[in-house]
């Protein structure tokens, strides 16, 4: 005869493994897999859109992977692979998109959603990319994948948007490298310093560092007491940026070694002696 304490225990024991069972199912490891009833690829990628716009990132991936599993060699197959990729994305799952897009590029790498599959790549690069002060490793994956973005298909839309992104990319970068450079001009390092102000230069000339790293390598040069070059950079950095409060800044610092930089800019130079002054220099 069963007691009712043994009733009890196996009450227990059955709430137990329904927990577990659902835990798999719905838990963080998202091993959940939908029942296999077979239906047509673009019932089951609809769903998947459907689940999309619902913004159910997680249950819009299953949809997109039973696609395949039912329809593997299908157009709507290929279709869906990007989708659960950029379900990924939009749930902040980078590392999986990654996974999911270069899949997707190393099993079709001439479809023609091959340039979206690199941009989307990019993208989870660049939108993980963190304040100057902290490692840029991620900007630089950004920064090479946007790259590939625009060498790879220059005249794509979303070779534009990558070309506008590469711009904050740089301005990270070379952020970085300024915020390294001050530290040391800080601590009387100069020749480190004047080491990474000059990647700004050479690196990133077209990012809004510029004209503080000329500024900081014209203040380099002077501590360690080779007035000649610094003379020589805040010239260029007056010819090219007059109006900036860098330069009056390097103005000012010159002028008490005895060097007008106004004058040396406004001397009636060679056309191309401003370019192969700064190539000289950096």
């Amino acid at each position: 005869m069963v007691t009712a304490q043994k009733l009890i225990r196996r009450g227990f024991a059955v709430a137990a493994l329904l927990a577990l069972s659902a835990c798999s199912i719905l838990g963080g490891n998202r091993k959940e897999e939908l029942a296999y009833v077979e239906r047509p690829a673009e019932v089951i990628y609809n769903q998947g859109v459907d689940r999309m716009n619902r913004k159910d990132w997680e249950r819009a991936i299953l949809y997109f992977q039973e696609v395949e599993r039912q329809h593997p060699f299908s157009e709507w197959a290929r279709r869906a692979m990007l989708m659960w990729a950029f379900a990924h994305y939009r749930s902040n799952d980078y590392e999986e998109a990654v996974a999911t897009a270069q899949r997707f590029i190393g099993l079709h790498p001439g479809s023609k959603s091959a340039p979206y599959a690199y941009y989307l790549i990019a993208i989870c690069y660049y939108d993980q990319i963190y304040d100057v002060g902290r490692d840029q490793a991620t900007t630089v994956q950004a920064e090479a994948a946007l790259q590939q973005v625009v060498r790879r298909y220059p005249d794509s839309d979303y070779a534009r948007d990558a070309r506008l992104k590469l711009e904050l990319t740089h301005d990270h970068l070379a952020g970085k490298e300024m915020t390294v450079g001050r530290y040391y001009l800080r601590r009387d390092q100069h020749l480190a310093a004047i080491g990474r102000f000059n990647n700004v230069v050479r690196e990133y000339e077209t990012t809004s560092h510029i004209e503080e790293a000329m500024h900081r390598l014209v203040e380099s040069y002077v501590s360690i007491g080779v007035i000649n070059e610094a003379r020589l950079i805040g010239s260029v950095l007056g010819y090219n940026y007059p109006g900036s409060e860098w330069y009056a800044d390097s103005y000012k610092l010159l002028r008490n070694y005895g060097v007008d930089l106004n004058e040396d800019i406004n001397r009636e130079r060679d056309p191309g002696y401003w370019r192969r002054l700064r190539e000289r220099l950096f």
